[in-house]
Order: structure tokens, then C-alpha cells, then sequence
């Protein structure tokens, strides 16, 4: 593991997640304004974490000669935290079933729209009376 410090000289004064902090701190019952310093400790903090976490996934996908990170790669890299583990499992199978539910909405959109004779492609005629529709 890389020594903090060293690093945290190449970041130094950069917060990168000040607002999200703030709201962090104030909605775990902090002061609406917290100080600067915590602020920027904490943000020291998770920034060295996600570098952390991103390097371990990187040796990750080195061991496996790949060059690209994968969403396993970071799996390995946190399985110690079950906690974590468990709660990476859980966003990914809630992303997995949101793109399944737009899938559907969109082929059920789709026929809907065949179904008018709108497929949405080109400017087709329009019967008369419609709204817009100037008679021929």
C-alpha cells in the first residue's frame, strides 16, 4: 500500500467531492456548514480509498492479462468487505433489472406504435380531422 502522505501531496488543496461530503456530514447530524478541515480530510480519505480500490483492481487484471479493468476486477479487489461485497452485488442486480424494465418499455412502445400505423419513421399521411392535419 502507498504511503498517504506521499500521495496526498499530488492532490493537495483538490477536493473532489466537497459538495456530496458537506450533505454527507450534515444528513449523519454534522452542522449544516462543517468546517473546511473536515471537509478535506474526509475527502483525502475517500479520494485515497477509490485510488486504492482502482489500483487493486488494476493488479487485478494484470494477474489475469488483461489490460482492461472489469467489474470483477474490482469485485476481487473488495471481498474482504462483505458489507461492501454485498452492497456492489446488490446496485449491479438493480442496474441489471432497470436496463431489463427499459428494454421492455422500449419494445412495448415500439409495437404500441405499429400498432397506430406510427412507426416513427418517415412523415406517412395522417387521416383527416387529426389535429394539425390540414385536409387534402
Amino acid at each position: 500500500m502507498t504511503e498517504v502522505r506521499a500521495r496526498a501531496a499530488r492532490h493537495k488543496g483538490q477536493l473532489n467531492f466537497e459538495a456530496e461530503l458537506k450533505a454527507l456530514l450534515y444528513a449523519y447530524g454534522d452542522v449544516p456548514v462543517p468546517l473546511p478541515e473536515t471537509v478535506r480530510v474526509l475527502d483525502e480519505i475517500v479520494t485515497d480509498f477509490i485510488i486504492e480500490t482502482c489500483h487493486q483492481a488494476a493488479r487485478s487484471a494484470t494477474y489475469s492479462n488483461r489490460q482492461k479493468i472489469k467489474v470483477d476486477d474490482f469485485k476481487f479487489a473488495i471481498r474482504g468487505n462483505e458489507a461492501m461485497l454485498g452492497r456492489v452485488q446488490e446496485l449491479l442486480g438493480m442496474d441489471k433489472e432497470l436496463k431489463e424494465a427499459r428494454k421492455q418499455f422500449d419494445v412495448a412502445e415500439g409495437e404500441k406504435g405499429l400498432e397506430k400505423g406510427r412507426g416513427g419513421r418517415g412523415r406517412g399521411k395522417r387521416k383527416r380531422g387529426e389535429e394539425g392535419e390540414e385536409e387534402d
